[in-house]
């Protein structure tokens, strides 16, 4: 029988304590860089990857306003022209999204443009799958975070090595040999078991018990996980405890989790990678109200993230990379919302970030199907942050034939 891995194994807890290349894209020329494993503060580095959960309709965010068919397939959904925060003079921001639109003027903001992988699928739960394992071909028991994780042999004793803001571990920070928590909120991060006095003194006994018959080859490394988690729950409030907000959050369940995140990454506990949820943006029905809130939330929340990462001198210490399942599909429906898509935008944001648009927008001219084609394969990016700002070669994680994005993060 062979050994249980992390990825195998996830422990329940209360609020979520759980332990094809593109080559003809503009990119395919790009020469490949050797790994970095040196990277000037690339020991001090964390990246924040925020999930938009449900498919975010990428047309409605970046407006391709100076093109015709976009008014065409959206006469009711379509973003007025006068309204768009314009970048130049085809695309542009969708109007909520102001306090971002400074961060891209401050060049604080890379926009790429058609992100998305062949022969895509449309569920959610398959295509989510594929951007967090990076496996659109087959399945894969670890995440392409999680295998980084695993990649850059990381402090064992170092319990935060990453941490997820939500109530479960997400596949991409699944991996073999890295305990990752996950912490929906700090006042209630612990074990379930620990709510009750006996079964917090049962589980201290049976890790102090060392004549207990270890005769599955499970229970030893059961121990452990839940070890790490039980210590986690305990060290994790007084290690952030000194840290000093800086910025004014939304009272929303995204600004709480990135607040937490400025936490974890001003208290220095070595984290290296922080996941975020926000959603869901599955918009089959009266879009405009639906996105319109959850990019109001996420422009307002990812400033004030920010303004706090600064004030504390960390904002070029942190990347943060969004990403969606998929996008929405060109054509608005009947019920004055949009379907399952494909392609859409992929936003990298920091001090380390070369700011600008990167990629070409899917031409709204040819579709598939009635969706964009994407233009740029997601493990592009996914191997420009690995090597670039991980410091680590990206093909045992994401494969071979994936060229980095140039001139994206500095």
């Amino acid at each position: 029988m062979k050994p249980l891995s992390r990825s195998n194994f996830l422990l329940g807890a209360v609020s979520g304590l759980a332990v094809v290349a593109n080559t003809d894209t503009i990119f395919s020329q790009a020469l490949a860089q050797t790994a970095l494993p040196g990277l000037p503060g690339g020991s001090d580095r964390v990246l924040v990857v925020i999930n938009f959960q449900g498919g975010n309709d990428g047309l409605n965010t970046v407006v391709p306003y100076g093109l015709p068919d976009y008014y065409r397939y959206r006469p009711s959904l379509g973003v007025p022209q006068n309204d768009v925060l314009r970048i130049d003079d085809t695309v542009g921001l969708n109007p909520v999204l102001a306090p971002f639109k400074k961060m891209y003027d401050a060049g604080n903001v890379a926009i790429v443009q058609g992100v998305g992988y062949p022969d895509p699928d449309h569920s959610h739960f398959r295509s989510t799958e594929i951007w967090q394992t990076a496996q659109p071909k087959g399945y894969e028991s670890t995440g392409w975070l999680g295998r980084y994780l695993d990649e850059a042999a990381l402090p064992k004793t170092n319990l935060f090595n990453a941490v997820a803001i939500s109530n479960v571990v997400p596949e991409m920070l699944l991996s073999r040999t890295t305990d990752v928590p996950a912490i929906d909120a700090l006042r209630s991060y612990g074990l379930a078991s620990d709510k009750s006095a006996a079964n917090k003194e049962a589980f201290h006994e049976f890790v102090r018990d060392t004549t207990v018959p270890f005769r599955s080859p499970f229970l030893a490394q059961v121990a452990e996980i839940e070890d790490h988690a039980q210590r986690g729950a305990q060290e994790l409030p007084k290690l952030v405890a000194g840290y000093q907000t800086q910025a004014t959050y939304p009272a929303t369940a995204l600004g709480r989790s990135l607040a937490l995140a400025a936490q974890i990454v001003g208290s220095k506990l070595g984290t290296r990678v922080l996941y975020v949820a926000h959603g869901s943006f599955d918009t089959h029905v009266t879009q405009k109200q639906t996105q319109e809130r959850l990019l109001t939330d996420f422009a307002n929340s990812i400033a004030a993230f920010y303004a706090d990462l600064a004030a504390h001198g960390n904002d070029k210490r942190v990347l943060t990379m969004t990403f969606s399942e998929f996008g929405r599909r060109v054509p608005e429906n009947a019920s004055r919302g949009t379907d399952h898509g494909e392609a859409a935008p992929v936003f990298l944001i920091g001090g380390g970030v070369k700011g600008g648009m990167y990629g070409t927008h899917p031409d709204l001219g040819r579709l598939n199907m009635g969706n964009l084609a994407f233009t740029t394969d997601f493990r592009n990016v996914y191997a420009t942050v690995l090597e670039r700002w991980l410091g680590r070669p990206s093909t045992p994680i994401v494969g071979a034939g994936y060229p980095m994005l140039p001139s994206l993060i500095a």
